[in-house]
């Protein structure tokens, strides 16, 4: 489907040849990690018992019918090798494997649980529980179900970290989270958060309407308005940055929108950056010629320059912090005028 097309690239792996298999002679996967040493040393074939060496034959049989997708074979060697040696959990969970081809995932988790509770009771290798659960986390990443598949991979990562279950769940995380997000989105409740926002604004309690705003803005976070409300909160509490911040966005979001301007410049305003407080309300003024706010803006901004009573040196100090003047001044052709004019006045 295009879902899974799309997620399969968020999540940078193929989901239609998820690698299901277990045993080493089903695929050819990377040479696994050097065992610790509580891992069971693997016995030789001759020093097995004869349901042992059974069920490792049918095992293989199992495998050729499986590579041939011949699943219902694969399905009939695998019993047969689950039965001759009921405690190796490989088994089981090649038949899940084969159930996770056939789609019938409900099947592949059952089948992998049993695998889980038998390699506990015979101190499996904690690789192989590894591998189950990750297997459920597959199935359930299968149906979509992120929630579920999140919690089979963190079992899995408990096990036993590998690469490839760690970005797999931190992939699902994104999606999960992403969902849960867009799940929150309700423009009704918004303007509820919004109104109560708005009443809290005009009795001047600030710090609350700046909660109500947040609220309105999770609940509807393209309604530019939100945000310049948001920012006329944060002015009123002297927090000029984040009010910038929330200006920008509400001008990305509506460059037409008046009042992000009106309230950027304000709060440029408020920091003394009186030019360009005046740019802003320019802009504001590119939009509407005959808005007062942005009108007595630039006259407030141009009369606050003017009678600006700082010394030289306070002057000096506030233009090396703009960027503008910082670049400007780190030109070598600025530095050989500063060394002359040093040279003047000595």
């Amino acid at each position: 489907t295009l879902f899974r097309s799309t997620l399969s690239v968020l999540l940078g792996v193929d989901l239609g040849s998820v690698d299901e298999d277990d045993d080493e002679s089903l695929t050819s996967p990377p040479p696994p990690p050097p065992a610790k040493k509580e891992s069971k040393p693997e016995p030789m074939e001759e020093d097995l018992p004869e349901n042992k060496k059974q069920a490792l034959k049918a095992k293989e049989l199992g495998n050729e019918a499986y590579k041939k997708r011949n699943f219902e074979d694969a399905l009939k060697h695998y019993e047969e090798a689950k039965t001759l040696d009921p405690t190796n959990m490989m088994y089981i969970t090649n038949q899940a494997a084969v159930y996770f081809e056939q789609a019938n995932y409900e099947k592949c988790r059952e089948l992998c649980k049993q695998a889980i509770e038998v390699g506990r009771e015979n101190r499996e290798d904690y690789q192989q529980i590894a591998k189950a659960y990750a297997r459920i986390g597959n199935s359930f990443l299968k149906e979509e179900k992120y929630k579920e598949a999140v919690q089979f991979y963190n079992k899995s990562l408990a096990e036993h970290r590998t690469p490839d279950v760690l970005k797999k769940c931190q992939q699902a995380e994104k999606i999960l989270k992403e969902q849960e997000r867009l799940a929150y989105i309700n423009p009704d409740l918004a303007l509820e958060e919004k109104n109560k926002g708005n009443e809290c604004f005009q009795k001047g309690d600030y710090p609350q309407a700046m909660k109500h705003y947040t609220e309105a803005i999770k609940r509807n976070p393209n309604d530019a308005k939100l945000y310049s409300n948001r920012a006329a909160c944060y002015t009123k509490l002297l927090e000029f940055q984040l009010a910038l911040k929330d200006c920008e966005e509400c001008i990305r979001l509506d460059p037409t929108f008046i009042k992000g301007y009106t309230r950027k410049a304000s709060a440029l305003e408020a920091m003394k950056d009186f030019t360009k407080a005046m740019d802003v309300y320019q802009k504001a003024l590119d939009f509407d010629s005959n808005c007062k706010e942005a009108t007595d803006g630039v006259k407030r901004c141009m009369m606050s320059q003017y009678y600006r009573s700082d010394n030289p040196e306070d002057v000096k100090r506030r233009a090396m912090g703009d960027p503008e003047v910082q670049q400007i001044m780190s030109d070598p052709a600025m530095r050989l005028i500063q060394e002359q004019i040093g040279r003047v006045h000595v």
